[in-house]
């Protein structure tokens, strides 16, 4: 939370992308990208995640928790044949990184080419179940999370972007899906993220979530909100908050940044912001939300501790709650929580 929006510039991520391991890493991984020849040699001995029209495949612990199921090329191949696929389609797959390892990993939808693959066939043969992204969220942890919403995120784009905005005539993918291609007008597309600023409001010892009618009973969460053409990161803070909730940003700090595919693929900037203490009175654009609350570190933290959603009965008032970890939302209202537990040591 020290870090203003302007630290930006100078951010540092960190000394694990100093290491020679990382370096050579993302050295590989962009060979791999830039070169079809590599990719193809890459898809040999790479890991898949699997998509049914965009719903990621999870596979059930002994524990009764979910994982992000990871496949082989020898094992995918296996499961292609069985369901009726050459195992040349691997080659649709799409790179999205490369582990710790040095593990090549990629998507692939199983839903949309070349005629539809049963589902319940498929899901029997990977020993596992297609499970809607959103719901997906509460059920990951850990580093799965974040990539298997690339995953989603990169194929979904490649299923939207398959003609050219200029000409309407199709555009090309190179092999390994990080771009495509209009030949006929020469224009180069790359998977795009619309920037979003996400900020929790403070007046100093209360934060103020919002909801909108489409989140689940009892769910608040920061505000968010589009940025403009031409706009500056603080400039869509200020206005965000001015429409949304009818208040005037006196302060604001930097926190973080993620990747969301929600609607489509947003790039999340995440700050905090103060208010007047003395001018808290809400004005909520019913436009945009459904409400917004100001909320004390005690039902924040409260919140905070639910491990997962909680089940509202009928004929009570929905229980608060806030984003999954995996959220950054979550970060935001977590910094917040523990930035006023120390000020009351």
């Amino acid at each position: 939370m020290q870090r203003s929006v302007k630290s930006l510039l100078n951010f540092n991520p960190g000394p694990t992308r100093c290491c020679s391991g990382y370096v050579s890493r993302m050295r590989h991984l962009m060979k791999i990208k830039e070169d079809d020849e590599a990719c193809r040699e890459a898809l040999k001995c790479g890991s898949f995640l699997l998509y049914h029209k965009l719903a990621p495949l999870l596979h059930k612990t002994t524990s009764g928790l979910y994982k992000l199921a990871s496949l082989k090329t020898s094992d995918l191949e296996k499961i292609l044949e069985k369901v009726g696929k050459d195992k040349h389609f691997v080659n649709e797959s799409v790179l999205l990184g490369c582990s710790d390892k040095g593990i090549p990993q990629f998507s692939l939808e199983m839903g949309q080419y070349y005629g539809e693959i049963d589902h319940s066939a498929l899901e029997q043969q990977c020993g596992g179940v297609f499970v809607n992204l959103r719901k997906a969220f509460f059920m990951l942890s850990g580093s799965d999370a974040p990539l298997v919403a690339k995953g989603q995120a990169v194929l979904r784009w490649h299923q939207t972007n398959g003609f050219c905005s200029a000409t309407g005539q199709p555009t090309i993918r190179n092999q390994s899906g990080s771009l495509r291609v209009c030949h006929s007008s020469g224009i180069t597309y790359y998977p795009k993220m619309a920037p979003v600023v996400i900020v929790l409001v403070s007046d100093g010892s209360r934060c103020l979530l919002g909801r909108q009618s489409m989140f689940p009973a009892g769910m608040y969460s920061a505000l968010a909100g589009f940025c403009d053409m031409g706009e500056s990161v603080e400039e869509a803070l200020h206005r965000e908050v001015a429409e949304e909730v009818g208040l005037e940003v006196e302060t604001l700090q930097y926190s973080g940044s993620q990747h969301w595919p929600f609607p489509q693929s947003s790039f999340m900037i995440a700050c905090h912001a103060t208010v007047n203490p003395d001018k808290t009175q809400v004005s909520v654009d019913k436009a945009e939300l459904e409400d917004a609350c100001w909320f004390t570190v005690e039902e924040v933290t409260e919140a905070l501790q639910m491990k997962k959603p909680p089940r509202n009965r009928k004929g009570e008032p929905p229980v608060f709650w806030v984003p999954p970890s995996y959220a950054i939302a979550n970060q935001l209202i977590q910094e917040w929580a523990n930035q006023q537990q120390l000020k009351r040591q």
